[in-house]
């Protein structure tokens, strides 16, 4: 049952029941879509906690519930971004001629044969910095502008980390056939 009115109010009060109301109702949906930005089951937990500490401390901001949801998601995504920012390495280089190769039209149709736990496992193999731009613009909607002012890219980087991360999906799938199917 979604979050009411009163139950955000008492929130704001720092009810401790609200509160524990307001966790239990968000942490399955915030941890599986922090999952899709985080390595692991762990890294995801992290994120969804971190997350967690933001929203209570600037639930206060919130006006009206009808907004709650989207705000909860814009604090989440923000700090899956914060997370990536405090964890660069060195990108992992795919060849741009590999990344051409791949074409929207049968990516999608890839996507649409696999199921959301495989896709999830694809997306835990990507680099960060792919991982990041492939969630933000294939499974959030940002644009490749929103995308480079969110990590401080170009818009051009944010094209080309979105192609090579496809064309990585991809080859990970002909390199390992048995990838989701192991015992």
């Amino acid at each position: 049952m979604p979050i009411s009115a009163n139950e955000l109010t008492a929130c704001q009060q720092q009810d401790r029941k609200a509160q524990a109301t307001l966790y239990d109702y968000y942490k399955g949906r915030l941890l599986g879509f922090c999952r899709r930005y985080a390595r692991t089951v762990a890294e995801a937990e992290d994120i969804m906690l971190d997350s967690f500490v933001k929203i209570f401390a600037q639930l206060h901001t919130v006006k009206r519930v009808e907004s709650l949801d989207a705000w909860v998601k814009s604090v989440t995504i923000r700090t899956a971004i914060d997370h990536y920012r405090s964890q660069l390495h060195e990108p992992v280089v795919v060849p741009i001629e590999a990344a051409a190769e791949v074409a929207d039209n049968s990516f999608n149709t890839f996507l649409d044969q696999l199921s959301i736990e495989e896709i999830q496992r694809m997306i835990a193999l990507l680099p960060t910095g792919y991982r990041m731009v492939f969630n933000l613009y294939l499974i959030d909607g940002f644009s490749h502008a929103e995308i480079a002012r969110l990590l401080g890219i170009s818009e051009g980087t944010s094209k080309s980390q979105l192609a090579k991360a496809k064309a990585l999906f991809f080859k990970t799938i002909k390199g390992n056939p048995n990838l989701f199917y192991a015992p």
